[in-house]
């Protein structure tokens, strides 16, 4: 990158070997830049700041800050040295990137080093020369913490709270401690005592874990030695939705209220149900009319399925008073039907 000719202040020759290959000398400006009180920084020529060796890089830098402090942000001016600044620490991020490497689920290495270069722009725009550190310790906090953030928001399966997430690391530095230190992988109660909190919280923590990776129903699974899984994706090994899982709940609710009735009911409901006996042949059996059956049958019926329908709460509260008391029961109500 060459400094425009507007910006340059006449580059001279090369003041000696510490200016590195990539940068030249120059002269104070004869005026002073617009937005400054004093007389100009002096920059040097850079041809390519990516090409800056880093001791250079260190230089010159200050320089660059020195003078990106005397100009008005969003003059042209401005741009082109926070833009040098930029490119002659991109090393900086590409050291940062380094330790994440190996974590391939946050993306390839080229979106590391964009996301790092945003913690450095983040730097650049808040140092200040004048508190006489390096660049350096401001810049890589600032790097670090930017790769750190898009791991922890990128690399989840599941989006699952900050709390949590954090949580996980813990855990994850508390089991590789403990194991060195208790020469066995450590319990639930080991890892609530090592980091002060309870067991529901260390397995809050554990569960939430599981969020960090993902698996594809289709993708094949592993033989697990019976054999039976291997070459089956998992979507083929899960079961399906039971049937018959809704008529043994009804029969789970019905119950109760059969106790309610009375013998003759039971045995009719029985008959007709179980034995699958027609109304004349329990009549016949229990000494009365076919009709007085379909009565009988239709009152019984009709009140274990309002039973079976109302509110679970109020069926605890009135289930006793809506059977009529006494030893006929709901056939009372059949205005002596049954003899």
């Amino acid at each position: 990158m060459l400094i425009p000719a507007q910006f340059s202040h006449t580059a001279g020759p090369r003041t000696g070997p510490s200016a590195g290959p990539a940068a030249r000398s120059a002269e104070p400006s004869a005026e002073p830049p617009s937005g400054s009180g004093g007389p100009a920084v002096p920059l040097p020529r850079i041809d390519d700041p990516r090409e800056v060796a880093p001791a250079d890089a260190r230089e010159l830098s200050r320089l660059f800050f020195r003078r990106l402090c005397e100009l008005t942000e969003g003059t042209a001016e401005h741009r082109y040295v926070r833009d040098t600044l930029i490119e002659m620490n991109v090393s900086l991020v590409q050291f940062a990137v380094r330790p994440f490497r190996s974590r391939g689920e946050g993306g390839d290495l080229e979106d590391l080093v964009q996301v790092g270069t945003i913690g450095l722009i983040k730097a650049i725009d808040r140092f200040d020369p004048d508190r006489d550190i390096e660049f350096s310790s401001l810049a890589m906090p600032y790097i670090s913490g930017e790769i750190k953030r898009h791991f922890r928001d990128t690399s989840w399966a599941v989006r699952v709270p900050r709390r949590l997430q954090e949580l996980r690391i813990d855990l994850a530095k508390a089991k590789e401690g403990l194991t060195a230190l208790l020469d066995r992988p450590p319990t639930v109660a080991d890892l609530a005592a090592h980091l002060d909190l309870t067991e529901e919280q260390v397995i809050e923590g554990i569960v939430a874990s599981n969020g960090h990776t993902s698996g594809s129903l289709d993708a094949l699974q592993a033989d697990h030695g019976d054999g039976r899984t291997e070459g089956h994706s998992l979507a083929d090994t899960m079961g399906a939705e039971e049937p018959a899982l809704e008529h043994v709940e009804n029969i789970q609710s019905l119950a109760p209220l059969l106790e309610q009735l009375t013998d003759q009911e039971r045995r009719m409901l029985s008959m007709r149900f179980g034995e699958e006996l027609t109304q004349a042949q329990i009549g016949s059996a229990l000494g009365i009319s076919q009709m007085q059956v379909s009565r009988l049958l239709t009152r019984v019926l009709a009140h274990l399925r309002t039973s079976m329908l109302a509110d679970a709460d109020r069926d605890e509260a009135v289930a006793p008073q809506q059977a009529e008391p006494g030893p006929e029961g709901a056939a009372r109500g059949a205005g002596g039907d049954v003899r």
